[in-house]
């Protein structure tokens, strides 16, 4: 498929323009004008790189890119990867809110339906908008068994910090979402689902009274993308791989 087609469906799908991001969104990496495979990933890691281009992938995608809001030099880490992709031409493309907050495909959207949630609408105000999701059980349910609803989605380590013994209202914010356990709580939810630890959110969790399940900033971030995998392929008929990486944090 043509890189620039496929690039300009993606921005479309994703509404990659209209998210203000501190990362910069897109295609940050040329690479070949044909497009056969595609690698997807969490993080654009030199070691990520290396897997994509030993698979053949002409495109990578990713959450976490390589260039974000301020002018950074190519040197070190970051000119390593940017000669990775270059010398194995390989294209790179990011997607960081847009896919935290695309009501179909995202992370947060994506672990909502997968919850079985219900009655499900954008929660989590960043710089004036939503990145997340929240919705309702159909049944209250205590925190062991949520514990263990999630434990049969990801292998990844996760802990709970408990409060409430019965959970209803689920609030979901991929990556780093801790600072959103006040607005959880006004917003009468029981359960935050975020990625990392936090120990601010120890009393503020138990003030708000809210509990809180820290399910990992990597695990948390792989659930848009391979939604996002899964519609690429269907669309598209293009041939995808997952590179997993997990960072267990």
């Amino acid at each position: 498929m043509e890189r620039d087609r496929l690039v300009l469906a993606l921005d479309r799908l994703l509404g990659t323009e209209e998210v203000e991001d501190c990362s910069l969104n897109g295609l940050q990496v040329e690479g070949p004008e044909e497009i056969d495979l595609i690698a997807f990933a969490v993080d654009a890691s030199l070691a990520t790189i290396e897997k994509a281009t030993a698979l053949g992938a002409g495109l990578l995608i990713v959450h976490h890119g390589l260039f974000w809001r301020s002018p950074q030099r190519v040197t070190g880490p970051l000119y390593k990867r940017l000669r990775t992709c270059i010398q194995g031409n390989l294209g790179l493309y990011a997607s960081h809110l847009p896919l935290d907050l695309h009501p179909r495909l995202g992370h947060n959207a994506t672990i909502a339906r997968l919850l079985g949630l219900e009655e499900v609408k954008p929660f989590g105000s960043h710089e004036g908008i939503r990145i997340g999701f929240g919705g309702t059980l159909p049944q209250a349910l205590s925190l062991e068994s949520v514990s263990r609803l999630w434990e049969g989605l990801t292998p990844e380590p996760w802990r709970i910090l408990p409060v409430k013994d019965s959970v209803r209202r689920i609030a979901v914010v991929s990556g780093e979402g801790a600072s959103f356990v006040e607005e959880a709580a006004q917003e009468g939810y029981d359960l935050l689902l975020t990625g990392e630890t936090s120990h601010t959110a120890f009393h503020s969790a138990q003030e708000w009274g809210v509990s809180v399940l820290f399910a990992g900033h990597y695990a948390t971030e792989t659930f848009g993308l391979r939604s996002l995998q899964e519609y690429v392929e269907r669309e598209f008929s293009l041939k995808t791989r997952f590179i997993s990486l997990p960072t267990k944090m």
